[in-house]
């Protein structure tokens, strides 16, 4: 299987430490979304990643698509108890929605000149995001004998922090820090595989 993505999206972190950690294989393609290249648009009108390109042909996106579409081939990625899987979902939409904050601050600072970034804007979404990281910070994951999908998911959100909003967030959640330490414990490809810059 093929997978569309970029070493610096968290979504593509998110799906491609999964796969790593359950022996999915994957042939990675890096791909510039902001270039439209035609095989990340002939499989997805969106042109986002990650997008996976499956053996048979299918083309599916959105990270959370991909997380499912590898729970069913494997079965590991989610909890069989229904409240653990839905308590499980609700951690990975909600580290996706930060993620998807901080995008949006990310490219409101690189598309628009300084003088035309919409400060307000701005703060509403890192204000967004102090919320998600005070929750989380408050109540992280425990992580036992088995990695799920919300680790992976949270795992990447810390990554993108780190990445692209180094220094304004350390120091007030610090516990995001000591669970991304016990996490590289039990997924030692982490440093490798977080978002990183390309």
């Amino acid at each position: 299987m093929r997978l569309l993505c970029a070493p610096a999206s968290p979504f593509s972190s998110k799906v491609r430490m999964a796969a790593r950690h359950f022996g999915i294989k994957l042939e990675e393609i890096h791909v510039d979304t902001n270039a439209g290249p035609s095989l990340l648009i002939d499989n997805n009108p969106l042109g986002k990643i990650p997008t996976l390109l499956t053996d048979e042909g299918d083309a599916i996106f959105d990270s959370r698509a991909i997380m499912h579409y590898f729970h069913r081939r494997k079965g590991k990625f989610y909890p069989t108890k229904k409240s653990k899987r839905t308590e499980v979902e609700v951690l990975e939409a909600l580290c996706d929605g930060t993620n998807e904050c901080l995008l949006s601050i990310v490219y409101e600072r690189r598309v628009r000149e300084p003088e035309k970034q919409h400060q307000p804007w701005i703060d509403r979404q890192w204000t967004k995001v102090a919320r998600a990281l005070t929750h989380l910070d408050a109540e992280p994951p425990k992580i036992g004998k088995k990695l799920h999908a919300g680790h992976f998911a949270f795992a990447a959100l810390i990554g993108y922090l780190h990445l692209r909003f180094e220094g304004q967030w350390e120091a007030d959640f610090t516990g995001l820090i000591e669970w991304e330490r016990e996490f590289e414990k039990h997924f030692p490809d982490y440093q490798a595989m977080k978002p990183r810059a390309q």
